[in-house]
């Protein structure tokens, strides 16, 4: 499972940050990890330098083996925030995918 991690211009993307979304998505998405091929994490900052309620931005696109890729996207104050929400929004889809292919 490979994963990239990807920032806008208003980002710093540092190998802090890097390091500690992948170790998350690595742990929250483990009962996956044989079945995905590659997770792309894109993070911005919508509004740039000025103030603005949920304009952080998280789009997280996983690429399952042998299906389209799925992708969501979470708005946010933070990073961190941003990141969680896309994280369960993306656990739900990947459970559901898989559950449907189950019932076939």
């Amino acid at each position: 499972m490979k994963i990239q991690i990807n920032t806008d211009k208003n980002i710093e993307g540092h190998a802090r940050l890097e390091s500690y979304f992948s170790a998350e998505l690595e742990k929250g998405l483990a009962r996956f990890e044989d079945k995905i091929t590659r997770i792309e994490v894109h993070f911005g900052d919508e509004n740039g330098e000025k103030f603005g309620l949920h304009d952080k931005k998280c789009l997280i696109e996983v690429r399952p083996q042998k299906l389209q890729p799925i992708t969501v996207t979470e708005h946010a104050e933070t990073l961190e925030k941003a990141f969680s929400g896309a994280l369960s929004k993306i656990k739900k889809s990947l459970t559901t995918t898989y559950e449907k292919q189950k019932a076939f």
